[in-house]
């Protein structure tokens, strides 16, 4: 498969670092296509400005003309990947500026006709689609609070992508108090899963 991994961290020495690193592996001994895109060591700006505000409905291929590596990478891909720390409930600012920036009308979905209509997900080449995290919470408290930030990728992005798409989310609870056992064997984990087959 042609498979898109989006990676978000401020550090190269992280934790989340060997994630990516464990991925590609993963996915390229299994034979896929891989790309990554690594939006802090890129310095994507996450910031939609006034400009691009005011054109997002009106002139929207004018913002996907400024993005358009990004777009085309998304378009290219058959299987997204994406690997981010879990911060405040959700992705890290970068990660949600580019959702907000790359993920635009005309290429991630169709405004609704209706006040009442939903978005039409214009992602039918994506058919597998896997969130892997790390959090400081305990899974037992995102269960209290109803778990927003996978309910916003599992949830609310599913209806982008091709409608048999498999969505798997893989995430390590507790990482400020895991043991590099523990660590050890998410990577495993992850591995596994990415490697199987689609």
């Amino acid at each position: 498969m042609r498979c898109l991994v989006v990676f978000c961290h401020p550090s190269e020495t992280s934790f989340g670092a060997a994630i990516l690193e464990t991925a590609r592996d993963a996915l390229s001994e299994a034979g896929h296509d891989v790309r990554v895109i690594d939006l802090y060591r890129e310095g994507f700006d996450p910031v939609l400005s006034p400009d691009e505000w005011s054109s997002y409905v009106n002139d929207t291929g004018k913002n996907i003309e400024a993005l358009q590596d990004h777009v085309a990478a998304l378009q290219w891909a058959e299987s997204l990947v994406l690997i981010f720390p879990t911060w405040m409930y959700g992705p890290p600012a970068m990660l949600k500026g580019w959702l907000e920036r790359v993920w635009l009308p005309g290429v991630a979905f169709e405004i609704p006709r209706g006040r009442q209509k939903r978005v039409v997900g214009l992602f039918s080449n994506i058919r597998r689609f896997t969130v892997v995290t790390t959090s400081g919470s305990p899974w037992w408290w995102l269960w209290v609070i109803r778990d927003p930030c996978r309910n916003l990728f599992s949830r609310g992005f599913r209806v982008l992508f091709h409608r048999r798409c498999r969505v798997r989310w893989l995430q390590l609870h507790g990482m400020d108090h895991s043991s590099d056992k523990q660590r050890k064997a998410f990577l495993n984990r992850i591995s596994n899963e990415l490697a199987a087959p689609a």
